[in-house]
């Protein structure tokens, strides 16, 4: 396994290499580059590693300016003293967010977190089943076809959308938003998805009430972008306030001018209404999820 190690800051590279060496002996740290420049170099200029444990302030901007120049088509595991980034950073092919000073455990589940989704890949059952896998050939893992979801950690997601490779699955965009990050106090905490009751909104800010029904203030800027990046399977948008979870639908009723009012198996401050327009559509979701 081999990767590479983006880090300006010497101690902290160094400290990288040492833990990734207690955790898999078989990990192969091929370089360590301190710099948005240098790394760009590198990459154009060697086979793409495995896997990209990569902080995000360096010396000479933002490592986002990376994925801009070059095609990096392996997972990144972002490393860094800040939560700021966390929305941004899963725009690119990352898998994980490590806020240092990172833990061995932490860092040890994020490899763990690799593992799982290039075996993934590498066993889906397309691949057991060609004739290459048959004939004894055919072990690279961009031949795979993606199924299942993986969601070891709950930081992302993909149903079935013909995912051929790990870099074709990282470069889509149909990976749904798994964890969603939101304030408490003075501090930020990401919370699962599929913890979320409902989200709505209020004075142009966006809240998410989760399943014991704790209230936050969400790090969105309005409902409709947050509707995209939501499985639709699980998610509907009941109104332009309110955004609901199948699981947590208790029961609904008509209402005149066929309407309906949902309940959910949370107190909502006020009825939820679904329009006239949108009750077909969500009879049949319900119906579906």
């Amino acid at each position: 396994m081999k990767v590479l190690i983006v880090e300006d800051e010497r101690p902290a590279s160094e400290n990288l290499i040492e833990e990734l060496q207690a955790i898999d002996e078989n990990i192969d740290v091929v370089a360590g580059c301190n710099s948005v420049d240098e790394t760009i170099r590198w990459l154009n200029r060697n086979p793409q590693p495995d896997l990209i444990l990569m902080d995000i302030q360096l010396s000479d901007g933002l490592s986002f300016n990376i994925f801009k120049a070059c095609d990096v088509t392996c997972p990144v595991i972002f490393t860094t003293a800040y939560d700021k980034y966390l929305n941004q950073a899963f725009e690119y092919s990352s898998i994980d967010y490590l806020l240092k000073p990172i833990s061995q455990d932490k860092l040890k589940n994020a490899i763990k977190k690799y593992k799982a989704l290039r075996d993934h890949f590498a066993n889906s059952p397309e691949r057991i089943n060609s004739p290459d896998q048959i004939n004894g050939r055919g072990n690279s893992p961009d031949r795979i076809n993606s199924r299942a979801m993986i969601n070891n950690s709950g930081l992302f997601t993909s149903h079935d959308h013909g995912h051929h490779s790990l870099p074709d699955y990282l470069g889509s965009h149909d990976r749904k938003r798994s964890r969603i990050l939101v304030r408490k106090g003075i501090e930020f905490q990401a919370v699962r998805v599929e913890d979320a009751a409902y989200f709505f909104t209020e004075h142009k800010l966006i809240f998410l009430v989760d399943k014991e029904n704790r209230k936050y203030m969400a790090e969105l800027s309005n409902l409709s972008e947050l509707e995209e990046e939501l499985d639709k399977n699980i998610f509907y948008r009941a109104n332009r306030k309110y955004i609901i979870n199948a699981n947590y639908i208790k029961r609904f009723k008509p209402l005149e001018r066929s309407k309906i009012s949902v309940e959910l198996t949370l107190p909502v401050n006020e009825e939820i209404i679904i329009s006239q327009e949108n009750a077909a559509s969500f009879k049949k979701w319900i119906a579906q999820s």
